[in-house]
């Protein structure tokens, strides 16, 4: 029987890519994405190539949104055995502290940290019960050991922080979870070119980045509690 996923923030980039490569791994794949009709482009396509996606319509800053999403998938996929918390927004990736407005500040928060808190609180229950799995897919610079020693790093306090926080939602929700056959952990893919960086030069594919988060879904491992990076586990 097919293992059912959710993955948000996935008619593009990293989350697309994610979509196509459970779904080639052999899941049925749910893919959010809050545009219709981007999402059910992005179904279509990856549909026509023979994967099994089905779309739900979700806009992580609007709490009915993301109620109605819970709702959908409560009722017609209980088997929900894995969601990836993919879907993301930069704030204005401030270049310092100084720089960083406080609307920009609140913004990224609304989607990096509320709108997943919401997500996962009205489908943890379900992860739980299936002893499923929940990814939080993080940054390097959620990383407070990394922000503390890097030589340079985007000090971006609005996405950073946003993200660190997030990093503290995983810790907690690993906690509930860590007698259990489920597990919550957080994924940083690295640098990647993406929209979510106005595809800026030098990062790896969003076919690699994504070939690391769906590698530890993959790789038959219990995770639970650890932050991971490409070469293993990573400082908080």
């Amino acid at each position: 029987m097919k293992k059912t996923a959710f993955v948000t923030g996935a008619n593009k980039g990293i989350g697309f890519e994610i979509v196509k490569q459970l779904g080639e791994a052999g899941w049925k794949v749910l893919l959010g994405a809050r545009s219709v009709e981007r999402g059910e482009a992005a179904v279509a396509e990856l549909t026509s190539q023979g994967l099994d996606v089905d779309f739900v319509q979700i806009d992580m800053e609007d709490l009915q949104s993301i109620e109605q999403a819970a709702s959908t998938i409560t009722q017609n996929y209980p088997d929900l055995k894995l969601l990836i918390n993919n879907a993301g927004m930069p704030g204005a990736f401030s270049r310092s502290f100084m720089d960083t407005k406080e609307e920009d500040l609140r913004n990224a928060f609304e989607v990096n940290f509320f709108g997943t808190f919401r997500l996962n609180q009205h489908l943890f229950p379900l992860i739980k019960n299936n002893k499923g799995t929940v990814i939080n897919v993080s940054t390097d610079m959620a990383s407070l050991d990394h922000m503390q020693h890097a030589e340079s790093t985007l000090n971006a306090f609005d996405y950073n922080s946003s993200k660190t926080a997030n990093n503290a939602m995983t810790l907690s929700m690993a906690y509930e979870v860590r007698d259990s056959g489920a597990q919550v952990f957080a994924v940083t893919p690295g640098f990647t070119t993406t929209d979510l960086n106005g595809n800026a030069a030098g990062g790896k594919s969003k076919e690699a980045g994504a070939a690391i988060i769906v590698g530890y879904v993959l790789d038959g491992n219990r995770h639970n509690g650890e932050f991971l990076d490409e070469n293993g586990v990573y400082a908080w």
